[in-house]
């Protein structure tokens, strides 16, 4: 049995984030890492490889040369193999063009399980799990808090807001987990030294059987204007008085925004 984990480089969440003149992000300005979410993706894997369930992790990214630095941390983590999808028809790449490059490449993979993190960091869509089980016509196990897989069935456990559901189909499935799944673990130094014999192999669109033009740009949207959040108000502290006093602040304070 093999899982695929689709893993995204990201910028670092604290980075400052800038954007090139067609207000695409401007990924080469600030510190990459792991999609944060997609670790907890990479956590269950592993711990479905160590209990002998699944006889392989693979990992696979759709980006710039730079992805690449992604999937070597992934391997530093665990797992066997990468794959690294990158075109220069993928520039500005929105989640249409994503989920459609990452059926294709999982076509030609044929995992049992494809294991996503349930959103990415930057976008935060959390479309492309769905999109990308559309597009292969495969049954979409997602927000799963764990996965278990047994007689080739996949199964996950999805919290809800008095318990949770027990929801299982048949492999092969497509499948996104969450942050409930358990703290992801860190690269030890014989990890990071293993991945850089793992075998990591790059593949680009002619090699996936799509043309530039099926992609139509590699985007069905278009951005019309970015701008920053608006700045908040600057915090009142009240501090230093007699209690009594400090309790009528607030309460004014309460009282002028109609909050009480």
């Amino acid at each position: 049995m093999k899982i695929v984990v689709c893993v995204k480089q990201v910028p670092a969440t604290t980075a400052e984030k800038r954007y090139t003149s067609d207000f695409r992000l401007d990924r080469t300005s600030a510190e990459s890492v792991i999609n944060p979410l997609d670790e907890y993706a990479i956590e269950q894997a592993l711990r479905l490889q160590e209990a002998g369930t699944v006889e392989s992790v693979a990992y696979l990214s759709m980006g710039p040369e730079q992805a690449s630095e992604a999937l070597r941390r992934a391997l530093a983590m665990g797992g066997d193999e990468a794959y690294l999808v990158t075109d220069g028809g993928l520039a500005g790449a929105d989640l249409w063009a994503t989920a459609r490059v990452l059926a294709a490449a999982l076509d030609k993979l044929a995992p049992d399980v494809a294991l996503m993190g349930m959103a990415s960091d930057d976008a935060k869509g959390s479309l492309v799990p769905g999109a990308v089980a559309a597009i292969r016509g495969l049954p979409l196990l997602s927000y799963g808090s764990e996965l278990r897989l047994e007689d080739s069935v996949a199964r996950i456990r999805r919290l809800n807001a008095t318990g949770y559901d027990i929801i299982e189909a048949p492999l092969p499935v497509i499948a996104s987990v969450t942050d409930q799944v358990g703290e992801p673990r860190y690269a030890s130094l014989k990890g990071i030294m293993a991945a850089k014999r793992k075998p990591l192999e790059t593949w680009s669109l002619a090699d996936l059987g799509i043309s530039a033009d099926e992609l139509r740009g590699a985007a069905l949207t278009r951005v019309i204007e970015v701008r920053p959040p608006e700045a908040k108000a600057p915090t009142e502290r009240i501090e230093s008085i007699p209690p009594e006093e400090a309790a009528t602040r607030i309460a004014d304070w309460l009282a002028a925004r109609k909050l009480i």
